[in-house]
């Protein structure tokens, strides 16, 4: 792997820019060397996305988040088929290789040795909603296929998706169902295979997903279909096979400030003053990863939505992990947002 070096940093080089790293080269890796470049540890997205969950904040030194045991495999191993046994025993997408004194002088990346390029998940997108809220912009057309930087949003979900190698997506369809088939057909116009789930009835935001015909053994990308993101699916999913999850749930921070000055108590006592006060949450960002055997939970033909399958989930301890989106995120089902994303759109997603 020719990059390799582009990707070396020291340990006191800040999160912010480890990102940046991460996001520009290819190898979703950041490898964490010495002044000698000795291997001291490395730092992927996912352990990024941990941190963050923690409170490490993105101006802290990379050393805070990386893994500081990092397994590394020797120079001199040839056998492709033992690194590749290696990498699925540990569900490793990425393997450092040091020379004897334990310096890097190259990468093994897991989509190289299945000569992978691209993913057989299938994402299916939710986008049978009446869109209320956007009347009379939803009157005569699907939410999904509102158009934001001239083209459907829902064709720019599909692109997104393509550009990343995902080619196999199910649209849950219900409300005016006949324009987005129309205008998606097979698929076959973007590359892509598309087929469709078809709601006759109200199912609520998870109950479509029983109708899903295929069989697989691959986690399953479940979107809205009325959010516009950048988020990096590829390492969405190392990040869900990562944890050993049985559901992954996509969040996004929120902040809301009191606009007043609020007072601190202590029983009947005051001991201080906090002025407007910013308070942050993490809400739901429509975007899961689900092992197939979670769709089995969901009740045929039956209204249910997604809360109750993660609380079903939960009452049964399952392994349910929390991915926070620090790429761009919209919701555009009201519309102050969907306007905010016609002035975003040739920013965040035209290519200059």
């Amino acid at each position: 792997m020719k990059d390799w070096k582009n990707i070396l940093i020291s340990p006191d080089t800040n999160i912010q820019q480890t990102l940046k790293i991460i996001d520009v080269h290819s190898l979703q890796i950041a490898l964490v060397v010495d002044s000698e470049k000795k291997l001291i540890g490395t730092v992927t997205d996912g352990d990024i996305r941990r941190g963050l969950l923690r409170g490490v904040s993105l101006n802290a030194a990379v050393a805070e988040v990386m893994n500081s045991a990092p397994v590394s495999i020797p120079y001199d191993m040839q056998d492709k088929h033992r690194i590749l046994t290696i990498m699925q025993a540990n569900k490793f997408r990425h393997l450092p290789v040091v020379n004897e004194a334990g310096y890097v002088v190259g990468i093994e990346r897991l989509e190289d040795l299945l000569d992978a390029g691209r993913y057989d998940n299938w994402v299916i997108v939710m986008a049978g909603g009446l869109g209320s809220r956007l009347r009379p912009l939803t009157d005569d057309c699907p939410k999904p296929m509102l158009p934001v930087g001239g083209k459907p949003v829902l064709e720019t979900i599909l692109e997104h998706f393509l550009e990343q190698g995902f080619h196999r997506f199910c649209f849950s369809v219900n409300y005016k169902a006949e324009q987005i088939q129309q205008h998606f057909g097979d698929g076959s116009k973007w590359g892509a295979t598309i087929r469709y789930l078809h709601e006759n009835k109200r199912m609520g935001t998870a109950g479509s997903l029983s109708l899903f015909p295929v069989k697989t053994e691959k986690p399953i990308i479940v979107m809205n279909g009325d959010i516009l993101t950048t988020i990096n699916f590829g390492q969405f999913i190392s990040f869900h096979l990562e944890q050993q999850s049985e559901a992954t749930l996509a969040v996004r921070t929120y902040d809301i400030q009191v606009p007043y000055g609020v007072v601190k108590v202590n029983k009947d006592k005051l001991i201080g003053f906090e002025e407007k006060p910013v308070y942050t949450s993490f809400i739901n960002a429509g975007v899961y990863a689900l092992n197939p055997k979670v769709l089995e939970r969901i009740p045929k033909n039956a209204f249910y939505d997604m809360n109750q399958l993660f609380d079903s989930m939960l009452r049964t301890n399952e392994r349910v992990s929390i991915f926070p989106v620090r790429e761009y995120w919209i919701d555009i089902g009201e519309i102050s947002n969907f306007r905010q994303a016609e002035r975003d759109f040739s920013n965040v997603f035209e290519k200059k």
